[in-house]
Formats: C-alpha cells, structure tokens, sequence
C-alpha cells in the first residue's frame, strides 16, 4: 500500500531492527508519575537545543499565542532565508510526555529541504490537565498563527504536521476549524503520521497482544480509558475527541503513513478512508514498520520524510505559481 522505493535490502534493515525492538520494553501509560519522570528525562537531554539548532543556521525564537482565552507558548524555527511556506508541527509523546523541541531534528530537516519556517506547538500534557485542555491548546494555536499574528508568515502556504499523538490533536484541529472556514481554507495540507483516531479503540487495538512493537499492546485499550477519564466507550468515539467520526467536509488534502507492524494501523487506514471523500489524500502504509518508525535507525526513517518534504515542495511551488489564466497576455 505504498510506492515508496522499499527494495528487500531495506526491508531485511527493518526486520533486523524489530528484532531488537522486540526484546525492548513497550511504551505504556499504567500511573500518573511514570510520564513525569520520562518527561524529566527528556528536558535534560536537550539541553543546548537552540545552540544545535543555531549550528545549522535555523534562527530560534520563543513566543506566546493567544487566542479564545489561552495563551500557547510557541518554538518558532526560520530557515536562514526568507520562508517559502510555514509548518505547524504538533509533536506526539501519546498526549503525556514531550514538548515542542521533541521534533527538533525532523522539524530542521524540514526546513533544509522545503525552505519553510516551522511553529511548534508547546500544548499542555495530559495528566496535569485533560484531554481536552490539549485539544483546545493546539486550536488556539492553529488560530492565533492562520490569523497572521506572525505578520511576515502571514499569507504563505501553511501545513499542519502531526505523528502519533501529534496525528490525532492535529485532526482535532482542523475539524474544530470547520467552525471558521476563511482559517481553515488557509491550510495547504496535514501530513500525518501514524495517529490515532478512534479513541475507542478499532478491533486492532482491542486484540493486540503482547507481541507488539514499541506500543505495549495488552494495555493501550485501558490506556485510552486513563487519557479520556469519565468518559464511557461511546463518548470516547465522539468526534473532535476521536476524529474518525467527525464530519470532514472542508478539509485539506492530507498525506498520511502508518505502519503494518502498528496496532494504530486501521485508524490511519480508516481515517484515510474517510478523508478520500472530501479531499484528496496520499496513503503509505509501510511494511514491516512499527509505530515511531520514522525516530529508528533504519531506511524508512528516510524515505518517509523524504516523501513528506516533496509532497510540501510540490504544493508551495503550485501555491506561487500563478494559474495559466493569470497570467498576463503576450503582445502579438
């Protein structure tokens, strides 16, 4: 379900890393303290981000957004020239750990290859707050920057990027953004990786078993229940919360990847599904891969993202180039 240039060589690369990933233990969410500490963990390594991100010529700066009563802090990365596009990029971590460096190094390559200045948002994590809270931070964000509140960003073609947990808040967004068309209609594209969009759970999710890979199936349906407490199986599958369900009329064209080897992989291949209606959507499910393939040590962690900066190329180069019929008339 992919045209992506996987030869047996890079497969054999993927299969012999799942091996490794097999005996590592799964991300799981069984008590509120555990992602406290991860997320402690994470804040130390990156330390000297800006100066990383300074090294390779990306301009960092930090701002607030502010929109519908919330103020959002922001990471904002400029490409050493002036931008051709604008990413917004709403990093995963499963809603309870990372922050809006967490996507520094695919964020950078982003902007080598596309030329584009790149806005993270830094949401709120579930457990300190609820689902929702990060929900309506990464809304408020999305607003606050299709507004023009960023006024030499203003105006050029935008996208919306998400993985994981970043995939389900960023489909959040944009069907929250059917309520304010002229924003929306200021979007160019989602790119979306392997995200999760059934909050109930799609029958893969309810029998995956141990066997899985990074994930820890047994738990992820228990897990979904933590992340969304009080609510029961079908409020859980109510859209925005699970977007699978939402009505999508309006939105972009998308670009989605899942991962064969991924208990989320049904939502992507559902939701894909669903989004053909509407718009057009570009769809690669990737052998052999596992959910997070893109952060491994192996071909897919290239070829993926490859992928991503052509299909936003070829968008901002239609997005400035005039149509035909805009073209002035040559003098006889």
């Amino acid at each position: 379900m992919t045209n992506l240039p996987l030869d047996d060589r890079a497969l054999r690369q993927v299969r012999r890393f799942n091996r490794i990933l097999a005996w590592l233990p799964r991300f799981r969410i069984r008590n509120r303290y555990t992602p406290l500490l991860v997320q402690a963990l994470l804040r130390a390594s990156q330390v000297g981000a800006d100066a990383r991100m300074a090294r390779r010529g990306i301009r960092v700066a930090q701002v607030v957004a502010e929109a519908d009563g919330l103020q959002v802090p922001l990471r904002v990365l400029r490409p050493p020239g002036a931008p051709r596009g604008v990413v917004l990029d709403i990093h995963g971590g499963g809603w309870v750990i990372g922050n809006a460096r967490l996507d520094d190094a695919q964020n950078a390559a982003l902007i080598d290859a596309c030329g584009v200045a790149v806005v993270s948002v830094d949401y709120r994590l579930v457990p300190r707050v609820p689902l929702q809270s990060a929900m309506d931070d990464c809304l408020a964000a999305a607003r606050w920057l299709l507004a023009g509140a960023i006024p030499d960003l203003h105006g050029l073609p935008t996208f919306i990027v998400g993985e994981s947990a970043g995939a389900h808040l960023a489909a959040t967004v944009l069907l929250r953004l059917r309520a304010a068309p002229a924003l929306l209609a200021r979007l160019h594209g989602a790119v979306l990786y392997y995200g999760i969009y059934d909050l109930g759970g799609t029958q893969r999710v309810h029998r995956a078993g141990p066997e899985t890979l990074v994930l820890d199936g047994p738990g992820m349906v228990e897990a979904l229940r933590m992340l969304t407490d009080g609510c029961s199986d079908s409020e859980r599958r109510q859209a925005p919360r699970s977007p699978l369900y939402g009505v999508l009329d309006g939105l972009p064209p998308a670009l989605m990847f899942g991962a064969e080897r991924d208990p989320l992989r049904d939502d992507t291949v559902c939701m894909a599904a669903r989004w053909r209606e509407v718009a057009e959507v570009e769809l690669h499910v990737l052998p052999e891969a596992p959910h997070g393939f893109i952060r491994f040590p192996t071909p897919l962690a290239r070829l993926a993202p490859a992928r991503t900066h052509a299909w936003i190329g070829e968008r901002i180069a239609a997005a400035v180039t005039p149509a035909p019929s805009a073209l002035p008339a040559r003098s006889p």
